[in-house]
């Protein structure tokens, strides 16, 4: 098992590193996951120690080389590795950021010595400085190489195979955009954190659409709920993560997995979806997840075998869902229901009332606290934030998060249950270049940072153009890490183009109010450094457009005809007769006073008491607070 996934092995990989640095990936950092864990152990290296090479060089901080590299020395690694069987080698040589000469040589003779072996080198895959961090994201892109290029040639044959000649084959990736099939295999680790993305890309493009500067997008599905922020039609990016690591109530428990560096959408995930299970604790307190239920057997009420009391059967017991889900395809057994409640209330003393809304409680106050991850900890209200639900179940849970977070207002687009799908569609071809600089702001030329800029856009230019892109379809965002001396480690600021005298304290301006509003201080503008220069390449892609309805009724049409009646449950009004509605015979201007349901193929919108429904211009449920 590798990495959680049963069946799937690790290929055997090895690591070429600077001499007396052999060691690095294994030492890491002095980050202890579990401080008072006496018992605890790191996670065991991708790479054990008789795969792990070192090479007699040495190339400064500076880019100066200290100590050449002799080529026969390579010559009788790329022997030894070929007699090991290695499948795939990491190149991370000291300094290499700098100057990438070295890990480029020994590059060349490998691919002489050792035709076929995929070779990964560090200043190519993560040109940072912070030895332990590019190392470890160098080897976890060395190890997926093999295993994702099986995964996707395999399915261009079976693309090929099966006639299917029109468009292209493209790849999700963490930040939001996509690569081609031959990028991906080259960099897998950009693809790592991929799954969540589409959704917060089509919740990006909303917010384009309708205006929204500051969007909460929240996906709740069978599993987990995922919160993310988008900040003026752009998801909030972050550059590091851990993979294979441990979460604790949204938050990456650091030290706890393999440090990755590459962009991702910044997400806060936690336990709780529609077949989170719901049990009692050993001092008799309610609890949720993180185990699931999953979609075999599934929630207790899907009849399929599940025997244990999920968010799905709470819903379901409360009237929240009716009798059957996709459009009737699916029946839900109240009998199955209560039989797995009845563990909770025997166990508890609570009522039927209390146990499964004390469940759902708890679900959405897990899903807050992943909210304020992503909003409070980064700087931002909550409050200011419209919040974009989907998934299966994010709508049904959508309106008593916001009342919990403070949002008051929500968008609910259409088929929610499927709109990750339309981000698959927006999403465009997107880029990363970085270079390390490290030089004090106030040292910097501004002349001098425009011409660096200029190189690595130039790169960034023909690799877009070579994809079939023409300049009109190509855009340019520059960036800068940015801390003080002092610390270790740095916020990223955009910065705007060309690069002035005035533009340098500009940045230290925009990096003071952004260091303010994270860390809640500032020092001044003294001892300022600028740690890498950044571009995101964009390669726009023609996106699809979303109706505005031409019969919309300004002044609003209330719906007074529901589809049917049923009790459910909310905290204010308890036990309440509440009107049904289908989606589909919603129409835009339509206005419905909560409480209410909205029941549709993929989803179920659950409007409680002081929230107004509306159906926008663009055929979108708007949930208002009043």
């Amino acid at each position: 098992m590798f990495l959680g996934q049963v069946g799937l092995t690790i290929p055997k990989t090895a690591l070429i590193t600077t001499k007396g640095f052999r060691d690095v990936i294994e030492m890491g950092r002095q980050r202890r996951p579990e401080l008072y864990n006496v018992f605890f152990t790191k996670p065991k290296p991708l790479i054990p120690r008789r795969l792990r090479f070192t090479v007699d060089e040495r190339i400064g901080a500076d880019g100066k080389i200290i100590k050449s590299l002799d080529p026969v020395e390579i010559k009788k690694l790329a022997k030894k590795l070929k007699e090991l069987g290695v499948e795939s080698i990491a190149v991370s040589l000291l300094h290499s950021y700098a100057n990438p000469v070295h890990e480029e040589l020994v590059e060349k003779i490998l691919r002489e010595e050792l035709p076929g072996i995929p070779v990964v080198l560090s200043s190519r895959v993560d040109p940072e400085y912070r030895e332990y961090e590019r190392t470890s994201t160098t080897v976890v892109n060395a190890v997926l190489v093999p295993i994702i290029s099986k995964y996707l040639r395999n399915l261009v044959e079976e693309v090929e195979r099966r006639g299917i000649s029109s468009g292209q084959l493209l790849v999700m990736k963490s930040d939001g955009g996509f690569a081609d099939i031959e990028d991906a295999i080259r960099l897998p680790v950009a693809t790592i954190e991929s799954g969540p993305a589409a959704g917060v890309v089509a919740s990006a493009f909303i917010a384009q659409v309708m205006k929204l500067r500051e969007v909460l997008s929240f996906d709740m599905g069978g599993t987990t709920a995922k919160v993310s922020t988008i900040i003026d039609g752009r998801p909030t990016v972050t550059s590091e993560y851990e993979v294979g690591g441990k979460v604790h109530r949204g938050r990456i428990i650091k030290g706890s997995g393999y440090p990755v560096r590459y962009p991702h959408i910044d997400l806060a995930e936690v336990s709780a979806g529609g077949g989170t299970i719901i049990w009692v604790d050993d001092a008799g307190h309610l609890r949720v997840g993180p185990i699931s239920a999953g979609s075999e057997p599934g929630p207790a009420c899907y009849g399929r075998g599940g025997s244990e009391p999920t968010i799905t059967d709470a819903n379901f017991l409360l009237g929240r869902l009716g009798d059957t889900l996709a459009g009737g395809r699916i029946k839900l057994s109240r009998k199955l229901a209560l039989k797995a409640f009845n563990k909770i209330i025997k166990k508890t003393g609570l009522s039927l009332e209390e146990a499964a809304y004390g469940a759902i409680r708890i679900a959405n106050t897990e899903m807050a606290r992943a909210a304020r991850i992503v909003t409070v900890e980064r700087g931002y209200d909550p409050r200011d934030f419209t919040l974009i639900a989907y998934g299966g179940a994010g709508p049904m849970h959508a309106a008593e998060l916001a009342e919990e977070l403070g949002i008051k207002k929500i968008i609910v687009p259409i088929t929610p249950g499927l709109f990750s799908a339309l981000g698959l569609l927006l999403a465009d071809y997107r880029y990363e270049y970085k270079r390390s600089l490290m030089r004090r702001l106030d040292e910097v030329i501004a002349h001098e940072l425009e011409e660096v800029y200029n190189a690595i856009e130039e790169t960034a230019f023909k690799h877009l153009k070579s994809k079939g892109l023409d300049n009109e379809r190509i855009l340019i965002l520059r960036y800068a890490d940015v801390r003080y001396r002092s610390q270790s480690y740095e916020l990223t600021i955009e910065v705007p183009r060309p690069i002035l005298p005035q533009t340098i304290d500009y940045l230290a301006h925009r990096f003071i109010e952004k260091h303010r509003s994270v860390y809640g201080y500032d020092a001044g503008k003294e001892d300022i450094v600028i740690v890498n220069v950044k571009i995101t390449a964009i390669g726009l892609v023609e996106k699809p457009k979303i109706a505005v309805a031409k019969a919309y009724n300004e002044k609003n049409i209330k719906v007074d005809q529901a589809y049917s009646m049923r009790k459910a449950y909310f905290e204010e009004t308890e036990w309440t007769t509440t009107p049904v509605y289908l989606r589909d015979k919603l129409r835009p201007g339509s206005i419905v006073e909560g409480p209410c349901i909205v029941e549709e193929y993929d989803s179920t919108i659950v409007v409680p008491p002081r929230w107004i429904l509306k159906v926008n211009i663009y055929d979108m449920i708007e949930l208002e607070r009043v």
